[in-house]
């Protein structure tokens, strides 16, 4: 078995693997949940159907499968002899949940062969802040599948990395209210304006010096009367 460094890579030739991302579990620690995505050689998906997740384990091609999850291991198959044409890459992420990945102890990521069970790649991750993250991927170049050793965070978690690949995520909406709104007629009439009125004994204040009135006739509105 090869261990990885951060950015290394490494040769694939088993016709499917198993990417096994594993941790030690601690208590009140983060939830860790493995997913994958299918791209094209753009880097993007085709659709949502490319994002292979615990609510969605199973890619329509059978080729890529969220295996299940047991304590401190989540699992995800590939079969890379048979992905759909135009597939060039197999990112795997993992997301946290209840804290960032800085607080999951033993994060490591293993990849081996479906086949014979022989390991093949070791890749130890750390991590700060981030509640999302690339863990590693499957290539292709020249023919052949390598595996790179990513680890690459990503603060804005999953459904933000989801987006940058072309995963169309839903924002959440409002809680419908308890009780519907009340229709205009439901509210009673505001009261009428009072009228004005001039306070007993009121008198106008005198025109600042230097006033002049301006000259009449001036325009007046519609409906108005000259003064006298």
């Amino acid at each position: 078995m090869v261990t990885l460094a951060k950015g290394a890579n490494v040769a694939v030739d088993a016709a499917a693997v198993r990417a096994v991302l594993s941790w030690t579990p601690t208590p009140g620690g983060p939830a860790v949940d493995g997913s994958a995505l299918l791209l094209q050689a753009d880097g993007r998906v085709t659709g949502d159907a490319d994002f292979v997740f615990y609510n969605q384990p199973r890619h329509p091609s059978g080729t890529v499968r969220h295996a299940g999850q047991a304590p401190g291991a989540d699992t995800v198959e590939v079969d890379l002899g048979a992905l759909p044409p135009g597939v060039e890459r197999v990112v795997l992420t993992a997301s946290a949940d209840g804290g960032p990945f800085g607080l999951v102890a033993g994060l490591r990521l293993v990849v081996s062969d479906s086949a014979t069970g022989t390991e093949l790649a070791e890749f130890a991750i750390t991590a700060d802040r981030e509640i999302a993250m690339i863990t590693g991927e499957f290539y292709r170049r020249d023919g052949r599948w390598k595996f790179r050793a990513v680890g690459q965070g990503y603060a804005s978690g999953l459904a933000g990395l989801a987006t940058d690949f072309g995963i169309t995520v839903d924002s959440p909406s409002a809680p419908p209210s308890s009780s519907p709104p009340a229709s205009p007629a439901a509210y009673p009439p505001a009261p009428p304006a009072a009228p004005a009125v001039t306070p007993p004994g009121y008198v106008p204040p005198p025109p600042p010096p230097g006033f002049v009135p301006p000259p009449f006739p001036w325009p007046l509105p519609p409906g108005a009367v000259a003064p006298r």
